[in-house]
């Protein structure tokens, strides 16, 4: 789980700086982790009410509380 976690700190650093949110395939790209590591990632995130999700169409944006 150590990747994971290593994860989510990027991730939330990564919100924090980009205010109009990201998807999993960017944020993915961006950490350089498959896209199901960082949809874990975000599900932890999502499950401790640490960021918002909205859907537009088919795709998920993520955003920092």
């Amino acid at each position: 789980m150590a990747k994971v976690d290593r994860v989510i700190k990027e991730v939330v650093g990564l919100l924090r700086e980009d205010t109009r949110g990201l998807t999993i395939q960017e944020i993915s790209e961006i950490t350089n982790v498959s896209r199901i590591t960082a949809a874990m990632a975000l599900a932890k995130l999502e499950g401790g009410s640490v960021i918002d999700v909205r859907v537009v169409g088919n795709c998920k944006l993520h955003y920092l509380k």
